[in-house]
């Protein structure tokens, strides 16, 4: 059984309105079909408080122009279609228009769009009697968002689609939850799209924000929440406006906060009183950023103390002339008022006769043209369900509003140049923004443009703009853009306020990629305090082409010649006392380990690699370490036969018979090898770069390894030390015969040429302590070389009477007799 619903709307609708016959009314028109209206021709300003549900009478309330041109506008595109030849011909178009001036108490109006004689009918009742059922294709309107939500779930059960030319909430493009809903309006997150990018063109980052305590306003405000999260825009202040909102402390909280661009997203009559309050209250030097539902207000705009809080940029929709419509205005307006009042309807009463048709053509044109496609959306949707032609439409069909809504989903029409259409969510891909400035002549004056379709572009001509500051564009910031080289340190909860700290040497800033810390230069790169980026170190070594070594190289070289001449010499005299005297056989192994030890200097020049780091040390660490070996022997055989031969002749005749000499410098030999292989194994000398000792430069070096060279130079200088000893303890020898005087002044020669050269490793870190290196190993050869055999060869060349087997003999003796005495 069938239930129907009957509505007493004259027990709801307690209003007691005085209207025209509704027939007459510029609230209704007959028609074939019918289009529900709802426009905020009067407007709340404060919440009504009641103790029982009951509809409210809009007449009684503030008249809002604005709104009332839309109004208009409504019946003006109804009255276009309907004189169309081309659109639905032979079709009729009427509307039911009511005003809807609160959200929460228009609920009667909305019943008389749902209803067929008083009556709803339930969702499943079958629709048999053309009498039941509803002629209402779809419903324009309304305008805000609050106001779409409360009334939605009404339409939604015939699926009645709602072409809403005001309602902005992105929430409402969510089709699970509104599938008939649609509307020529970008929604707030183009809004907020466009004034993110005023924000970053001009650089302003400490922003407040001020919204509506309505879905408008609340969804504006987290959508702005959510698109500065990845900006360097910062939220210094937030706060929503309702009757009780104290403005005063609002903008003293701003004054606070040091925020100089106020973000005012709230409607035409909160902006107006948000505005008011500025201007009383003397808010000054300040830029406000107005959305399209107040961008363009004319009450504002002509107040001439509206200079005095600032500058003021908008964001708007384009002001669109529809033709035809300002004629409509001025023959209408003054016609459209009946004398019969004897029936009335709830909110069809416009109580505006005092309003002339200038006044109407010069509001506020915000939204004209979304109400206008919203108009002509729903008859191109009808004509497509009625299958309409240039002869005329299928009047045999029957319209439910499902169909219409699934032609006005599928929109592509051509309307005043615009290609009308709806995406995925039903939102329009057609309009842009205009950037409007207020200037001093009372007008927003287009400075700038935002499109979406088919892509975003953005343009703002500064120069139009009149800052408050004179010429200068405001800023606003937190903090002070740091200087470059320097990086943030946050300074609280906001990454707009912060400290700026010099990057230090060897890092930089990019404060595109992260503008808090400073960032590490790579090994090969360098850079001073408070960098931008990095620069290449120069890259030093000793090549072989460098003066320096070619002179070490040519100085080695003339040592190996006089090695080499020394040798033959010796090998030529090899019998004479002088050269036995100075270590027979002994004397050849000392002169070749001197050449190979030669054979390091030449590897400390040019690019280090692997072999050269080890052949720079392992030659002269172990021929060097048979040198002293020999030296060593050499010294203790002057002791033993001088001193000890006498004390100690079982003592010497061991060393004589099994060769000690020859054993020590082998075993000597073979753990010098011994230690150079095993540390050369487990931790080879290889390239290093000095990157710690120049900021500026890489020097190419050796990285000397403890396990491959320092146990390997102790054991050299402990040789050093064993030589010394021995060397030393020969001192008062015959003056003539002076080998171990000879050895003594070589090794404090050698002990002194490391110590130089240690000192100078200690002070200085360049690339030409590779070339001291060298001259420490040519020295330390050297050292033998002129104070040990060129002494020798003086004698063999040039006084053979002293190199005489008599003249030794007669030191000996002579030396032996002081002894014993």
């Amino acid at each position: 059984m069938a239930v129907v619903l009957y509505i007493p709307f004259v027990c709801v609708c307690v209003c007691v309105c005085v209207c025209c016959d509704v027939s007459t009314s510029a609230f209704h028109l007959d028609g074939d079909y019918m289009i529900g209206g709802l426009f905020d021709v009067h407007s709340v300003t404060e919440a009504v408080s009641q103790d029982r549900p009951e509809a409210i009478d809009c007449s009684s309330q503030p008249f809002v122009i604005s709104n009332y041109r839309r109004f208009q506008l409504m019946r003006f595109s109804v009255e276009e279609i309907n004189n169309s030849t081309s659109l639905l011909p032979n079709v009729s178009l009427g509307y039911d228009i009511f005003d809807q001036c609160s959200v929460a108490q228009n609920f009667p109006g909305m019943f008389n769009l749902i209803s067929v004689n008083d009556t709803i009918q339930p969702w499943d009742e079958p629709h048999g009697d053309p009498t039941k059922v509803s002629k209402m294709i779809a419903v324009a309107g309304p305008f805000s968002s609050t106001e779409t939500r409360t009334i939605y779930p009404l339409l939604m059960m015939n699926f009645i689609p709602l072409v809403s030319y005001g309602a902005a909430s992105s929430s409402l493009s969510e089709k699970l939850k509104y599938p008939s809903f649609l509307r020529t309006v970008h929604s707030n997150k183009d809004m907020i799209e466009g004034i993110v990018t005023i924000l970053l063109h001009y650089n302003w980052r400490w922003v407040a924000f001020i919204n509506s305590n309505d879905d408008y306003g609340y969804d504006g405000r987290d959508l702005f929440v959510k698109r500065i999260k990845d900006t360097d825009i910062c939220l210094a202040y937030s706060k929503e406006l309702n009757h009780n909102t104290n403005i005063s402390q609002v903008f003293q909280q701003i004054e606070e906060q040091g925020a100089r661009v106020i973000i005012a997203y709230v409607p035409e009559r909160t902006a107006e009183t948000l505005i008011g309050s500025a201007i009383q209250l003397n808010v000054t030097k300040k830029v406000w950023i107005a959305v399209e539902a107040w961008s363009l207000n004319k009450n504002l705009l002509r107040d001439e103390r509206i200079q005095n809080i600032g500058t003021v940029l908008g964001v708007s929709q384009p002001v669109v002339n529809i033709p035809g419509f300002d004629e409509f205005i001025y023959s209408t307006v003054e016609h459209m008022y009946c004398e019969n009042q004897d029936q009335h309807s709830c909110n069809q009463v416009c109580n505006c006769s005092d309003v002339s048709p200038e006044q109407i053509a010069d509001a506020d044109p915000s939204y004209s043209f979304p109400v206008y496609s919203a108009i002509y959306a729903i008859a191109h949707a009808l004509h497509n369900t009625l299958q309409c032609g240039s002869g005329g439409c299928q009047r045999n069909v029957t319209v439910e509003p499902y169909m219409v809504l699934a032609e006005l989903k599928k929109s592509n029409f051509t309307l005043l140049d615009q290609v009308i259409q709806f995406d995925g969510n039903t939102d329009p891909t057609f309009g842009s923004y205009s950037i409007v400035f207020w200037n001093q002549s009372g007008e927003a004056e287009e400075v700038g443009y935002y499109t979406f379709y088919p892509s975003i572009i953005f343009s703002i001509n500064t120069t139009k703009i009149q800052w408050f500051t004179n010429g200068d564009i405001p800023t606003s910031l937190c903090s002070k853009e740091c200087r470059a080289g320097y990086s943030k340190k946050q300074d609280g909860i906001h990454t707009c306020c912060f400290n700026c700290l010099i990057c230090r040497n060897g890092t930089y800033i990019n404060t595109t990629d992260d503008p808090f810390n400073c960032v590490a230069c790579k090994e090969t790169e360098w850079s001073p305090a408070g960098s931008t980026s990095c620069n290449l170190r120069v890259v030093e070594f000793i090549p072989l082409t460098d003066i320096w070594a070619i002179l070490i190289m040519i100085v080695t070289w003339v040592f190996v010649g006089f090695t080499a001449a020394v040798f033959v010499l010796f090998a030529i005299n090899y019998n004479t006392p002088i050269v036995r005297s100075a270590g027979g056989l002994m004397c050849f192994l000392i002169l070749g380990c001197l050449v190979l030890c030669s054979t390091s200097v030449f590897f400390y020049f040019g690019a280090p690699s692997v072999s050269f780091c080890i052949m720079r040390f392992l030659p002269f660490l172990l021929f060097y370490t048979v040198c002293l070996a020999c030296f060593v022997v050499r010294s203790f055989q002057i002791v033993c036969v001088f001193k000890m031969a006498a004390k100690y002749p079982t003592l010497y005749s061991w060393w004589m018979k099994y060769h000690g000499q020859w054993l020590f410098i082998s075993a000597a030999f073979l753990t010098q090898a011994l230690l150079l292989t095993l540390g050369n194994s487990l931790s080879p000398s290889k390239p290093f770069n000095d990157t710690q000792s120049y900021h500026d430069k890489i020097i190419l070096t050796c990285d000397i390894n403890l396990p491959s060279c320092l146990i390997p130079g102790i054991f050299l200088f402990s040789l050093c030390s064993l030589c010394f000893i021995f060397s030393y303890m020969g001192k008062d020898l015959p003056k003539n015969y002076n080998e171990a005087k000879a050895i003594t002044f070589c090794l404090l020669l050698l002990i002194l040429t490391w110590i130089i050269f240690a000192t100078e490793s200690s002070l200085y870190r360049g690339k030409h302590l590779q070339t001291l290196n060298a001259l420490a190993v040519l020295s330390s050869l050297y050292c033998f070389l002129l104070w040990y055999f060129l002494p020798k060869c003086y004698i063999i060349i040039f006084e053979p009477n002293k190199n005489t087997q008599q003249h030794f003999q007669g030191l000996i003796q002579s030396y032996t007799k002081t002894i014993s005495q």
